[in-house]
């Protein structure tokens, strides 16, 4: 198809993207695609649905790690709200983790950064068609991964701790006894297999289980 000749349906594309260079540039890269055009450039997570609602894109395309609400629960909350919007997530952080919560959120693909422009671009038309798109090596480092040990609980507990807050902080932000607290953490340092709730709060980011 000719660069300078659109089709009378364009893709509608939402981009949210944190860092203002990396945005602009990929919105620019997108747009020169002659099907794809980008309706709507937000900075941070917690402007993702409301930018939904307002431009009704196609295909959102997210970052996960975005200022007031990360990617994947943005994710979750498109799904819920704006249920035809196709998600693809786009991060440097290739984690198995992550791939797994964003197919739980209900992301249609994940991607990570260091792709060409055309792959991402054929992607985002291969999700509104229906598949579903995952970077090759991620989803086998995913399957070798095994899925996440950690329960809700543990993931909330050792993130309610990540700010150095004492037991007695996390149980009443949890709204949890202090021994419940100490049990969630002494879980969780069990099944990181790290000495300490910051070792374990460090393991569990990496591999993208929070």
């Amino acid at each position: 198809m000719p660069r300078d000749h659109r089709p009378a349906r364009s893709i509608r594309v939402l981009l949210a993207e944190d860092q203002g260079m990396m945005r602009g540039a990929l919105a620019l890269l997108l747009g020169m695609e002659p099907d794809i055009e980008v309706v709507a450039q937000v900075g941070a997570g917690d402007a993702i649905v409301d930018a939904a609602l307002v431009h009704r894109p196609d295909v959102a395309l997210l970052d996960i790690e975005l200022p007031g609400r990360s990617g994947l629960e943005a994710a979750a909350d498109l799904r819920a709200q704006a249920p035809g919007c196709r998600v693809l997530i786009l991060t440097t952080f290739g984690r198995p983790g992550y791939l797994r919560r964003a197919m739980d959120a209900g992301a249609a693909g994940f991607l990570v950064k260091d792709g060409p422009v055309e792959e991402l671009a054929g992607a985002i038309r291969r999700v509104l068609t229906g598949e579903t798109v995952v970077d090759p090596a991620l989803a086998a480092a995913a399957l070798s991964a095994g899925p996440n040990p950690l329960t809700v609980r543990e993931r909330d507990v050792l993130e309610a701790a990540a700010d150095g807050a004492t037991v007695a902080d996390v149980a009443a932000r949890l709204h949890l006894s202090e021994s419940t607290v100490r049990n969630h953490l002494s879980a969780a340092i069990g099944k990181t297999g790290t000495r300490n709730r910051m070792e374990a709060l460090r393991e569990a980011r990496h591999q993208g289980w929070l």
